[in-house]
């Protein structure tokens, strides 16, 4: 009896070859499809081989960083956070499949400009376009702009408790999606933590403060004027945390911003 094919063909890779790419980054293609026809949509992030790179090498890292998100993903889910649901890994294809989530970016909803002016984005569902007069047709006109740093700060918190490092915060790897309301008349939202395509443990407060200062540079950049907003942000990060970690994190991030201050100076 000849032993099983290694090269048997691969399920998700079937399925996104007739499928749409919604977004693609230097990293990966992103596919929205549905496995069954009767079943919710679901996000295929597929990191494709680089020809740039030696085959062996390629391998080696995309298999280290499939299995890194999917393993960030489940345990950011276990300790509270808010992610997309794991819906399927394909290591040896490059293939994260995951809940799609339904729901405007924190960027889209603050106003910071259309998305696809980047090169790389949000790799884990967001609606098109960026109008906000699409998206308050669309349903997210009831939410309050300020419980945004209490959603974005709690769950950044409860992130960082897990020791989940996310690696590439911004307000387009934030979603704001829609729950059912108690009423129509009182709508309410959650906030989706999203693309973990960088993500990595870590129990190292550095690795949290260089987290917070890349979310605090991308608010600035992407959202001028948003100082005051941020500061709400870490409010609610150090009342979830708590005092002990705070304490450290918050030393360790004025050091960033130092060095950052020093790099900026010296060009």
């Amino acid at each position: 009896m000849s032993p099983p094919s290694s090269s048997a063909p691969s399920p998700f890779l079937n399925l996104i070859s007739n499928s749409t790419v919604i977004k693609q980054g230097a990293e990966a293609k992103v596919y929205k499809t549905t496995i069954f026809p009767s079943q919710p949509p679901v996000l295929i992030k597929h990191r494709f081989p680089k020809l740039y790179r030696h085959a062996h090498l390629d391998a080696q890292l995309t298999r280290a960083r499939v299995t890194s998100e999917a393993r960030c993903l489940v345990r950011a889910a276990r300790g509270g956070v808010t992610v997309p649901g794991l819906r399927g890994v394909e290591v040896e294809s490059g293939v994260v499949a995951m809940e799609w989530v339904e729901g405007w970016s924190v960027r889209e909803v603050m106003g910071g400009g259309d998305e696809e002016d980047d090169v790389e984005g949000s790799e884990d569902g967001e609606v098109e376009g960026g109008e906000e007069e699409e998206l308050v047709q669309n349903g997210w006109d009831g939410l309050d702009l300020a419980l945004l740093p209490s959603l974005i700060g709690s769950q950044l918190a409860l992130l960082h408790l897990t020791d989940i490092i996310h690696g590439d915060l911004t307000t387009s790897n934030m979603m704001i999606r829609p729950l059912e309301p108690s009423s129509p008349s009182s709508p309410s939202y959650e906030l989706v933590m999203i693309d973990f395509g960088l993500s990595f443990s870590s129990t190292l407060a550095e690795d949290k403060a260089v987290d917070l200062y890349v979310l605090e540079r991308a608010f600035s950049s992407t959202h001028p004027g948003s100082e005051g907003l941020f500061e709400e942000v870490m409010v609610a990060y150090e009342k979830k945390m708590g005092k002990k970690a705070w304490k450290e994190v918050g030393r360790r991030l004025e050091d960033v911003r130092l060095r950052g201050r020093k790099r900026s100076m010296l060009g």
